[in-house]
């Protein structure tokens, strides 16, 4: 096995809310000017273990180039979590600066958390909500009602943050069509957004290397541009940003636009803010055209905003809410769409119904454990943590401009991204050799070496992501800046070298 020390960084790549991946040194072909999902990893022996083998011959892992693993390259296993660190199978101690995809807010190896469901499957291990109740749903639903803001008090759970997405874009549907708009049909979402894998939430999702492969899909996906201040497009301004929605309504036609689906705070592109005032105009759009607003929260829920809810953060009233991934801080897999009471008047009349369901949605062993999450936000302040800390993170990442291959610092909470530039006065960016070569050739294998599982990703600009477990502090963000600060540098280096 290589030398490696014990404690060390693993760079992660992914495609939207893909899978992880270890991506350290082999520089693969890039067929879709995304960041792809798994670069070939570092050489090992071929004396590997029997978990290498079956995983390789039976584990399809998600957004990952499967043919990048053979006998002498291992696919990463992580065996065991504690705080913001986890372990590989051969002891290998690694700093969780995703929170493993945006999910582990309170941290890994909180066995009470766990126990909650172990607890739960003793009196019921399972039972549908298909026209059943069981207790943990009913008190979480209850929970999460008054967390949410307004009058968001009607929550239907999902399995995950894809099928909360797709729930929301058929209730919108059914509402308008019970409510004598049948033509309010198509979304207005925002471009390089990413919203889910199934074939309805596709039809939101604004990357385009990710819809291609599965055209034609559900219609109705209108795109207008997104918020990322470091790179307006001509004509645009801050102020006018949220116009643009405006006019698509009108380019469509009101009476065919169902809903705004945004969220909060971008994450593909690189965690792009709104504007001051973006979302009240946008809520003020919505009510004049009839259309609803969907407040997509599956990462930017759960404190990782510093709020229950991102809507929270940023002061609007949504009339949906979809999350996932921080409510049960991954313990379990759940989803959730909470919506109004105003969306809901019209399925409790009569015989109508909302004609959607999942089978292990609301699973009680996941709602037990969502609630012990909670009770964990509440009972360890897990908000004032990052309300506390936020500054902090972000005086870290700000004290890293003095390197000239950072060109824009952004973000809010416990998510943030870095923006890699060519050249910071003209914010050149690297064209798609350049970032292969940076982000793949470089970037991904230097990390890994010296210690921090983040995310490098092209889907728009290079940037660099880093989203650490919401019980972090002063003492995590030094532990990052001591990969981040060197290997940045020597990226510059480098740059500066290929340009000679």
């Amino acid at each position: 096995m290589l030398a490696w020390p014990k404690w060390r960084v693993l760079a992660v790549h992914s495609v939207g809310c893909g899978l992880l991946s270890a991506a350290p040194y082999a520089a693969l072909e890039n067929t879709t000017h995304i960041m792809a999902a798994t670069d070939v990893p570092p050489q090992q022996s071929p004396q590997q273990s029997p978990l290498q083998a079956q995983a390789r011959d039976h584990l399809w892992m998600h957004f990952s180039r499967m043919g990048g693993y053979d006998e002498q390259h291992e696919i990463p296993v992580i065996v065991r979590g504690e705080g913001c660190h986890v372990w590989d199978e051969h002891g290998n101690k690694y700093f969780d600066g995703l929170s493993s995809l945006f999910c582990v807010n309170i941290g890994h190896g909180r066995a009470d958390v766990a126990q909650a469901g172990a607890d739960q499957a003793k009196d019921l291990g399972f039972f549908t909500n298909w026209s059943y109740a069981h207790p943990p749903a009913i008190e979480l639903a209850a929970r999460v009602a008054d967390l949410a803001p307004g009058d968001l008090n009607r929550v239907f759970f999902t399995s995950g943050g894809g099928e909360a997405v797709e729930s929301a874009i058929k209730l919108v549907r059914q509402y308008h069509k019970l409510t004598g708009n049948p033509n309010k049909t198509k979304l207005i979402a925002r471009e390089v957004a990413y919203h889910g894998t199934t074939l309805g939430a596709l039809a939101a999702t604004g990357i385009t290397a990710l819809r291609q492969p599965f055209e034609p899909f559900t219609p109705g996906g209108c795109h207008v541009p997104n918020t990322n201040q470091y790179r307006l497009k001509p004509g645009y301004g801050a102020e006018t940003l949220a116009e643009s929605i405006r006019e698509r309504i009108l380019f469509e036609g009101p009476e065919t636009v169902a809903a705004v689906i945004m969220e909060p705070v971008q994450n593909a592109g690189g965690c792009f803010t709104p504007p001051d005032g973006y979302w009240q105009r946008v809520r003020e759009i919505c009510d004049e055209f009839d259309v609803l607003l969907i407040s997509d929260e599956v990462i930017c829920s759960w404190g990782r905003l510093g709020e229950w809810f991102g809507a929270q953060r940023y002061g609007y009233q949504p009339d949906i809410i979809t999350t996932a991934k921080g409510i049960t801080s991954a313990y379990a897999p759940l989803g959730a769409m909470i919506f109004s009471d105003r969306i809901a008047e019209p399925f409790l009349e009569g015989h109508n119904s909302f004609t959607h369901g999942f089978t292990f949605a609301g699973h009680p062993i996941a709602c037990a454990v969502a609630l012990a999450n909670i009770d964990v936000f509440e009972q360890e302040g897990i908000l004032d943590n990052v309300r506390t800390h936020e500054a902090d993170f972000v005086a870290m990442l700000d004290s890293l401009r003095d390197i000239p291959i950072v060109g824009d610092v952004r973000g809010a909470g416990y998510f943030h991204a870095i923006e890699l530039v060519k050249d910071r006065e003209t914010k050149e960016s690297f064209d798609d050799e350049e970032s292969e070569w940076l982000l793949r050739g470089f970037l991904s294998g230097e990390l890994f070496r010296r210690g921090l599982i983040c995310r490098s990703d092209d889907r728009g600009d290079p940037v660099i992501q880093l989203s650490p477990p919401l019980i972090a502090g002063p003492a995590e963000f030094e532990e990052i800046e001591s990969v981040l600060r060197p290997t940045l540098e020597e990226a510059w280096t480098r740059v500066q070298q290929r340009r000679r």
